[in-house]
């Protein structure tokens, strides 16, 4: 595939970007001082851009440039430089409805697509503070609120046909990053795909399976289909632990350029499936002076609130704003309609949980059978020990994917979860007996 490249565009190091910096004055302004009293240092370490931390003696930017291929995989793995423009637009769609949650935008050149945003601190991500075992007291609350508010008033329930049919010819030209995760989510796991990778020869077995598994690949194909079929909201499109960045009091959603109109429950869906892996992932980090298990109470419990804080925060704002089409007013004034219209409303999330619910087992699987690992399992030594949170993992991300409709609420997720982790210990405790 050839990616075509602007002349107007260069690729930027330390040095050269310290220079375009200086060419900004409101940036420049920021920073203080002169170029010479400027430092610059690459930080990125996402499959797709490179990011910077530029500080000067008056404060610290971050500036995040799109390169013309896949950084994790190389120049051989060409990529368009268009997924900066759509993560720009995606950012100030979402902060029409949820500014708290996004950093502040300073600048953005469409030539170099590039971004300069305000620099996070102390935020890190949320997968690098579960790793470490901090809690997030209000991270239910946020994330929700982000949900909630990006997802509802991007959709029809509140946009104009008219506006929501402009907003996506603009959005479905991603189709190059929508591809990546079409295959890297929904095919990729379930075949010889080249770009795979797990931890072998442990999970060689498993991988064996699910490759046969005619039911499994008849589901996730189901889920693929919503995907690419339904457009009910702008999503973020790969909204994980790594895309959000935390404080115990602050949450702040960052790369948002796989964005497009697609299924809500797919955004849902991914926060859910990536606490359940760290979940997992905890018996693998815990030690005799660090246990754990207090910590996968709290995760478990958070996934509830997730879900449940969603559910109240979306159906207030369905039930207070009257300005979308659907469902118009008029047709449902009168007090059988309004009771109508409040079973409606359930109807459809409980609709949209059982899709969250089989995004989420989808997320499980990939994250350990594809291309694109999580640090949260990765990290763990020896790889017996890692295999073994992974094995649980993708147990549950199977019966979530197939099963998504037998689950009538998120207790039944976590209680799954949590029987699904008491069960491999048993098993660890009989092996180590034998």
């Amino acid at each position: 595939m050839q990616i075509s490249v602007p002349k107007t565009y260069k690729t930027l190091d330390t040095q050269s970007l310290l220079i375009y910096l200086s060419g900004l004055p409101s940036i420049a302004e920021k920073l203080g001082g002169k170029v010479s009293d400027w430092h610059g240092s690459e930080i990125g370490d996402g499959y797709l851009n490179f990011v910077f931390l530029v500080q000067g003696p008056k404060g610290k930017i971050c500036v995040k440039q799109a390169v013309p291929y896949v950084r994790l995989i190389g120049e051989e793995w060409p990529m368009t430089l268009e997924r900066m423009g759509f993560q720009y637009q995606c950012h100030l769609e979402h902060s029409r409805y949820c500014e708290q949650y996004l950093p502040k935008l300073y600048h953005y050149d469409s030539q170099l697509y590039l971004m300069v945003m305000e620099y996070l601190h102390p935020h890190i991500t949320m997968r690098h503070g579960m790793i470490q075992g901090i809690y997030y007291p209000n991270f239910a609350e946020q994330i929700s609120d982000y949900l909630s508010h990006s997802l509802f008033f991007s959709s029809n329930f509140w946009l104009s046909s008219a506006q929501k049919r402009q907003n996506m010819a603009f959005f479905d030209k991603n189709s190059e990053l929508c591809k990546i995760i079409e295959d890297c989510v929904f095919t990729d796991p379930y075949w010889e795909a080249k770009n795979n990778r797990w931890t072998s020869p442990q999970l060689d077995h498993i991988v064996a399976e699910f490759r046969h598994d005619v039911q499994l690949k008849l589901a996730v194909s189901r889920l693929q289909l919503k995907y690419l079929t339904s457009t009910q909201a702008l999503i973020h499109g790969d909204l994980h632990t790594g895309s959000l960045m935390l404080t115990p009091e602050s949450m702040m959603v960052i790369d948002h350029e796989y964005a497009f109109y697609g299924p809500m429950a797919f955004d849902v869906g991914n926060v859910i499936g990536n606490l359940l892996l760290n979940y997992f992932a905890q018996d693998g980090h815990a030690t005799i002076e660090q246990p754990r298990e207090a910590y996968q109470t709290w995760i478990l419990e958070t996934i509830e609130q997730v879900w449940l804080k969603f559910y109240d925060k979306f159906m207030g704002l369905w039930e207070s704003q009257t300005t979308g089409e659907p469902y118009c007013e008029p047709l449902f004034g009168d007090s059988s309609g309004q009771e109508a219209m409040a079973e409606e409303r359930h109807l459809f999330l409980c609709d949209l949980f059982t899709e969250t619910v089989g995004f989420a087992g989808a997320e499980m699987i990939r994250r350990i059978l594809g291309l694109a690992h999580t640090l949260d399992l990765d990290s763990i030594e020896p790889p017996e020990r890692r295999a073994a949170c992974e094995i649980s993992s993708l147990r549950l991300g199977r019966e979530l994917v197939i099963k998504a409709q037998s689950y009538q609420d998120i207790k039944d997720v976590t209680a799954a979860a949590k029987q699904m982790c008491q069960e491999r210990k048993r098993q660890s405790i009989q092996e180590l007996r034998i």
